[in-house]
């Protein structure tokens, strides 16, 4: 209780006093309502930043990748897809006669023969280019024939596709196979895409009538009227050396394992 008579008026010292009491109230209000409106901004930074995180994480619409099956899930349909896609069983292909691994640029195979003279519409083997492999990848465009059978040899496999045909399937088997082998192990790196077309004599250079998808190892050969993700990651993964996901090598590359 203040000892001051309630009826005196406050001396020029009370006053001051009282004054810088109460500025020091408002002070400390003002001080506080700062740090509640800092420790909300600061909330509703972290909540942004979280929901960003979120977002990244998350796979993208735009990614092909995101909207495809997994291998496993591809492999249980290979069966019911081959049916569905008018796909014959895998062939195995005769050799080029006593040339079968001859490489060209000396007589009697001073150039790539003609596609016509080879036992199948794709080749499966038979003279081709010694000097170099075609890297396994996408080719939008018909890659060096010669460089591709060597890469046969070597016990890589093809996904060949008639490029008068467009199909969104094709485009899926592209996303697929354009996969890092880090995301997803499916033996991608073993396998070539492209589409067939060519300059041949007796029609050679183009898919036989009715097959839009041929799929392509050393002497084997399989043929589908559509084109099926399904069925290529059946046929790549079992004739391609090394097989992939857990499969046997189903080929008989003469150079397994050679370089791409």
């Amino acid at each position: 209780m203040s000892d001051r008579d309630p009826g005196r008026r406050p001396t020029k010292a009370e006053r001051k006093e009282q004054a810088r009491i109460e500025r020091d109230a408002i002070r400390q209000q003002m001080q506080r309502r700062k740090r509640s409106r800092t420790i909300g901004t600061v909330l509703v930074v972290l909540a942004l930043v979280a929901v960003v995180v979120v977002l990244f994480a998350l796979p993208s619409s735009d990614d092909p990748a995101s909207d495809l099956p997994t291998p496993e899930v591809l492999l249980e349909q290979a069966a019911a897809q081959a049916d569905a896609a008018s796909c014959e069983n895998v062939r195995t292909i005769e050799p080029y006669g006593t040339d079968d691994q001859t490489h060209i640029g000396a007589p009697p195979f001073t150039e790539l023969p003609d596609l016509s003279t080879y036992p199948s519409t794709p080749p499966t083997s038979g003279p081709h280019d010694g000097t170099g492999t075609l890297p396994a990848g996408i080719y939008d465009s018909p890659p060096p024939m010669g460089r591709l059978l060597h890469s046969l040899e070597h016990g890589g496999t093809v996904i060949w596709y008639d490029p008068a045909t467009p199909s969104a399937e094709i485009q899926r088997i592209k996303d697929f196979y354009a996969q890092s082998v880090g995301d997803v192990a499916a033996g991608q790196d073993r396998v070539i895409i492209a589409p067939y077309d060519y300059e041949a004599q007796d029609g050679a250079g183009q898919l036989p009538a009715g097959t839009q998808m041929a799929l392509v190892s050393w002497h084997r050969l399989q043929t589908c009227a559509d084109p099926s993700l399904a069925v290529a990651l059946d046929f790549t993964s079992r004739f391609s050396f090394p097989a992939a996901l857990g499969r046997e090598y189903e080929g008989e590359a003469p150079e397994p394992g050679g370089q791409m």
